[in-house]
This record gives structure tokens, sequence and C-alpha cells, in this order.
């Protein structure tokens, strides 16, 4: 049978293009809504705008059920090491273990690793305690590994949240390609549900944090035009206001800390916990040797930090670099103080001739350049007189009275909120300069340590 010719070809009522009047109707049934269903978030972050053009978010439709959807995470049920086998247990990479996580962190987004990348010193990362802990409350069981700078991991001795703490200069904008590859390799190797990062990422960094293939990757960009491509590689990102990011002080990393702790899942918001540290035995018997080798006893002696020295191990934060004095003016400071022994700690030991010249061969002086040892003095003191280092903060971690000079009331502000509370006095200088500090004020406020021994 031959077909027809084209122009006598009938086309279907249903393949006609409809009318308007057909239109209307159809649009006037109340079974068809031509509007797309909305679903409202209050203080909803922006999208990222470097992700899929595509990605309209979450089905508000989609039910998962209650398994594996709500609620926290479990704990790992994997079996404990076995202490004759060198090797333990093998740890499974993910998406091995099938019958134990694949669902929960398909579905729930659980985080069995976690790694932190952190730039700075032993401030910054001193700051970044609260939120490992949150990360540990947050997300039971989770395993926690940091990558920082070698200043930065001495203070991983004193936290007993984080399992292994890598050296890796991270401030380096041209690194060595051994060294590049090497710890890229070491992160890959670790299969990490989450990697956060502190340093503001522009494209390099934001690639370096993609080709750890982890599956959230979180971190700070740069608030300029430095920022152009890192979100591409991210699936969060935080702007800071200015480029230096410890000049934030005590809430540095509260914007990533708020989106740690965010209510999810039915979880409600995590409450962000205190600066805590712990400090070993082995820790406390060294520092309790040195101590008592100068001539102190435990409770008896206050801990003087913040000398002016050239060394890296003076502590201080990036957002504050006027927070070292010269002995001279500490030794003025430190000349009404009745009852209890000033120990001066060195960050050097070319220091000390300095401190034995102005204050004289009797004084007592201690050489730390830990973060745990300085714990540890602290811990057995009766307090600290410190300028904006990791000193202060330390002291607040273990409840000890404090006195602490700043070089302006808006530093004391932004690195110690709520002083009253942390038992810690505050001295500013009226100038903005550290060393125009009046030192009859902070002569009285030293005050604080003798006046319960002159009671008693």
């Amino acid at each position: 049978m031959a077909a027809p010719p084209l122009h006598q070809i009938t086309i279907p009522p249903f393949f006609t293009r409809p009318s308007s009047h057909t239109l209307t109707q159809f649009t006037n049934l109340s079974f068809i809504s031509t509007k797309k269903p909305t679903k409202i978030r209050p203080n909803a972050k922006e999208k990222n705008q470097w992700l899929d053009l595509f990605d309209q978010g979450d089905d508000p439709d989609m039910e998962y059920g209650s398994l594996f959807s709500e609620g926290k995470q479990d704990e790992d049920p994997r079996p404990p090491d076995n202490p004759d086998n060198p090797y333990g247990f093998l740890k499974f990479p993910m998406g091995y273990s099938v019958e134990i996580a694949s669902l929960g962190l398909k579905i729930r987004g659980d985080v069995r690793r976690c790694c932190c990348l952190i730039s700075g010193g032993v401030y910054e990362n001193l700051l970044f305690f609260p939120a490992i802990q949150l990360i540990k409350d947050r997300y039971p069981g989770v395993q926690i590994d940091v990558i920082t700078s070698a200043r930065g991991k001495q203070s991983y001795e004193i936290n007993k949240n984080v399992r292994w703490a890598d050296v890796y200069d991270l401030d380096d904008d041209f690194p060595e390609p051994a060294e590049y590859t090497g710890m890229l390799g070491v992160i890959k190797g670790r299969y990490y549900d989450m990697v956060l990062s502190t340093k503001l990422a522009g494209i390099g960094h934001g690639a370096f944090m993609f080709m750890s293939t982890a599956r959230d990757r979180v971190s700070y960009v740069y608030p300029n035009v430095n920022s152009a491509g890192a979100g591409l590689f991210l699936s969060e990102t935080f702007t800071p206001e200015t480029t230096n990011l410890s000049e934030g002080g005590y809430n540095m990393y509260h914007q990533m800390i708020d989106w740690l702790g965010r209510p999810r899942f039915k979880v409600p918001r995590q409450i962000v916990p205190p600066l805590k540290v712990s400090i070993s035995r082995k820790v406390k018997e060294v520092v309790e040797a040195k101590y008592i080798n100068v001539g102190a006893q435990k409770g008896k002696y206050i801990v003087i930090h913040g000398i002016e020295s050239d060394s890296k191990a003076s502590m201080q934060s990036r957002g504050d670099t006027d927070s070292l004095l010269p002995i001279e003016i500490w030794d003025k400071i430190t000349s009404v103080i009745r009852g209890l022994t000033p120990i001066f700690v060195i960050p050097h030991e070319k220091v000390r001739e300095d401190v034995e010249e102005v204050v004289g061969d009797d004084a007592s002086i201690v050489f730390i350049t830990t973060p745990g040892q300085l714990a540890a003095l602290i811990n057995d003191s009766a307090g600290v007189i410190a300028t904006n280092t990791a000193a202060i903060q330390l002291a607040h971690a273990r409840e000890k009275p404090s006195v602490a000079l700043f070089s302006s009331d808006d530093k004391a502000k932004v690195f110690v909120p709520n002083p009253e509370e942390k038992k810690c006095a505050i001295i500013s200088s009226k100038t903005g300069k550290l060393i125009d500090i009046d030192i009859e004020a902070v002569k009285t406020a030293v005050q604080i340590f003798t006046m319960p021994l002159a009671i008693v």
C-alpha cells in the first residue's frame, strides 16, 4: 500500500495546539497548580553561586522515613583494637563497609572522619578548641585530625579530642611540590567525610580541598576578588569581614561554629562549649619540677607572661601584634606583689640575662615554649598577669583569676568577652599603645591576688 502524500496526512486532535480558551479551562481546574511549592526558611544563607545552577535544594516532598534520617549518628560499631596485633582491626575506607555506615552517610550526612586545616600559630589553634568539641558533640564517634603549622601542632598536646596532628604550612603561598602532593596524598588516603579550613581560600586552596575527595569541603574565602573561583571547589563558604581572621578575637570562628551547630534532621542547635584544655600527668610532673627548682610552691606563685622578645614562642595572636611589654615595666608591676612569688616565663634563654639584670639574680625564671607546659604552670598557680597572649586564654580554660593588659578597649572586648564571668580584670591603654599602659592601675588590679591572704 502506497503512503499518502504529505498534503493529505490528517493530524489527530491531541497533537494540535490547544486554543487559548482550552488553556484557560485547564488552568482553572482545582487539581492543577501552576505554582511551585515554596519552602520558607528563616535566616537562610544565600546559596553558593559557584555550585550547580540547576540545583534547587532539597526536595520538600521527599520522605525518607525515620531510619537514618533523624537524630544524631551512632557510635561506630567497629570492635576495639586488638592489643596483641600491631595492625588492630582493619579500618575500611568510606564506602566499603556498606552494612554499617553507607545509609547514614548518604541520607543523614554522618561524619565519621573529619579533618581541620587550621591557619596560624598557638593562639589561633587554641581558640579552635570549642569548634573541635562542638564537632565531637554533634557527631558522636567522629575521628578528628588536624593539619596546621609546627607551632600550632604543639597546642594539641592539651586536646584529647584530636586523633592525629600533622605539620603543613598552610600559609605558604608557594609550597614545595613534594610537600604539596605528599600532604594531598595523606588526606586522600584517610577518606575524610568533612574537611574544614580556616585559611582564607582562593582558587588554589579551593582546588587543594577539592582534590581531597571529601564529601563536605567547608572553608573561609577572601572577602575580595581573590576569592573568585574558590567556591567552585567548595561545598560551603564563609566570608569574613577582613582579610585577617584573627582580628575577630575569641569569636573569630563564629561563622563556622554557627554552621557546624545548626539545627538539622530534628537535632536542635548545638550549644557552643567553652574553651577547655586537658593536661597529662607527665607534663604536670615536668612543670612541677621546674617551678620548685626556682623556689616556688604550688598555689603560691603568680605567672607573668608577655615579656618582650622576638621569639615565636611568645604565643601572640595575629590579630593583636602589640601585646608584649619590656621587662622594665614588668618589674614595676610585680614590685607590689606580697605573699606570692612572681614567676617570669621566658620564651627563649637569651631573655634570661635581661630579666636577671633588671629584676635581680634572685628572680624566679622559668623557660617554657609549649602551650602544654604553660597550661600546667598556670594550673598550679594562684593566678596570671599577662598581656594578650595564650596565657590569658589558658587561665580562663583552667578557671584561674587573671589580670589582662591590652593596648585598647576594643581589643579587650574582642579577645576577652564577659571578663567578669572569667574572673579577669581588664586594664587597657588609653593611647592605643601597650607601652603607655597605666602602671598604677595595674598595681591596683594586682591586689586581687593578695587580698585573700590578708583576710586569712
